[in-house]
C-alpha cells in the first residue's frame, strides 16, 4: 500500500530547504497563473473571449512545482484546464491570452480557444477538450520514448472526473506491462464538474486505483508547493531509473466553479474558506519572508512585474488580428491518396 503523504514543510524548519531563485521561480509562476486567469475572467465578462473556458485560480502550487521536478525534455499532456499548465511550461502570457481571444497570433493561431494550448517547441502536447482522452495520448508519448531510448518520461494530467474513465484502466494496464516511462498526475480538486468524488466512488483516495495494477503511487497536499515539486520529483526520480509508471493524487481545490457558467453552490463558503487559508500563493509569500529568503520590496517587484505583463498580454490581444480565412484550410489532417479527395 502506498504510504500517506507527510507535510514537508514544518515550522520547526529554520534553513530553507531550497534556494532563493527557486522558491522566487514557485512564487512567479504562481502569482503569473492567478493573475492571468483572474484578468481571463474580467475579459470573459466583457465578451473578449467566449466558449468555454475554465480557469486554474486555487491550483497554482501544480503549475509551480512543474517548472522545477521536470524538465523541458519531458513531455506533458492534460485536460481542458489548463492555462496555468501552459504558462508555467514556458508559453508565454502574450500567445495565451491572444488564444482565448481567438486570434492569431495565438499559441495555436486561434483555433484552438481555451481547452487546446499546445506547443511542439516546449514539448506540450495539450489541452484535450475531451474528458479523459489524454491519458492514452500521455501513455502513447511514453511509449515514443521507451521506444527511442530516452531517459525522458511524459507527465499525463487528468482531473478527479476523468479518473472514471475507461481509457484510464486500459492505459495504467499496458504502461505497467510495457514498463512505459509515464507520470500519471490527478489534480484532485473534489467536483469534477459538480459532483463530489464520496459520491462517483467509494474510493475516495484516487490513488489506490495504481494498486490494482502494481503501480506505485501516493498522495499529496496540491496546496502546498514544496510538497508537490518534492512527490513529482521522486516518481520523476524513479521512471527515469527503468522502474515504470508511477501514479500521483495531488489533492488540490479550485475557487472557481467548473467553468465561467458554473455558479458552485454544491458546496459551502465555510469549505472554499478553509481552502483559501491555505492558499498556495500567501504560502510561498510567507515561507520567502519567514525564511528571510526574500523581503516585502522584492516580492512587490514581482507583483508589479506580473501586473504589467497581464495588462500587456490584453492589450496585445486586444490589438492582435483575427485568422484569415484562408487559414480554415491549413493544420487539417488529410490523406491525399483517399478516394474521397480525389473526386472533390
Amino acid at each position: 500500500m502506498a504510504k500517506r503523504v507527510s507535510k514537508t514543510t514544518s515550522k520547526k524548519k529554520k534553513k530553507p530547504a531550497y534556494s532563493k531563485e527557486t522558491y522566487f521561480k514557485w512564487y512567479e509562476t504562481a502569482l503569473r497563473v492567478r493573475r492571468f486567469e483572474e484578468r481571463a475572467l474580467v475579459e470573459y465578462g466583457k465578451q473578449n473571449i467566449r466558449g468555454f473556458c475554465h480557469v486554474y485560480i486555487g491550483q497554482e502550487a501544480i503549475a509551480a512545482a512543474l517548472t522545477t521536478a521536470i524538465t523541458p525534455e519531458d513531455s506533458l499532456v492534460t485536460a481542458y484546464r489548463q492555462h496555468g499548465v501552459a504558462l508555467a511550461r514556458g508559453l508565454t502570457s502574450r500567445e495565451c491570452m491572444a488564444e482565448l481571444f481567438g486570434k492569431y497570433t495565438g499559441c495555436v493561431k486561434g483555433k484552438g480557444g481555451s481547452m487546446h494550448f499546445f506547443s511542439k517547441k516546449l514539448n506540450y502536447f495539450g489541452g484535450n477538450g475531451i474528458v479523459g482522452a489524454q491519458i492514452p495520448i500521455g501513455t502513447g508519448i511514453a511509449f515514443a520514448e521507451k521506444y527511442r531510448g530516452t531517459k525522458n518520461l511524459c507527465v499525463c494530467m487528468f482531473g478527479d472526473g476523468a479518473a472514471r474513465q475507461g481509457a484510464l484502466y486500459e492505459s495504467f494496464n499496458m504502461a505497467m506491462n510495457w514498463n512505459v516511462p509515464v507520470l500519471y498526475i490527478v489534480e484532485n480538486n473534489g467536483y469534477a464538474m459538480g459532483t463530489s468524488v464520496s459520491r462517483t466512488s467509494n474510493v475516495h483516495d484516487i490513488h489506490q486505483v495504481g494498486e490494482a495494477f502494481g503501480m506505485p503511487h501516493r498522495d499529496v497536499d496540491g496546496m502546498d508547493t514544496v510538497a508537490v515539486h518534492e512527490a513529482i520529483k521522486e516518481a520523476a526520480d524513479h521512471i527515469r531509473a527503468g522502474k515504470g509508471p508511477y501514479f500521483l493524487e495531488i489533492k488540490t481545490y479550485r475557487y472557481k466553479g467548473h467553468s465561467v457558467s458554473d455558479p458552485a453552490k454544491y458546496r459551502t463558503r465555510d469549505e472554499l474558506n478553509s481552502y483559501r487559508d491555505r492558499d498556495p500563493i500567501k504560502q510561498l509569500e510567507k515561507a520567502i519572508l519567514d525564511l528571510k529568503i526574500g523581503s516585502e520590496a522584492e516580492i512587490k517587484a514581482v507583483k508589479t512585474k506580473i501586473k504589467e505583463e497581464v495588462e500587456d498580454s490584453v492589450k496585445f490581444a486586444i490589438e492582435s488580428p483575427l485568422p484569415p480565412v484562408e487559414e480554415l484550410w491549413t493544420d487539417n489532417y488529410t490523406q491525399e491518396d483517399y478516394p474521397f479527395i480525389k473526386e472533390y
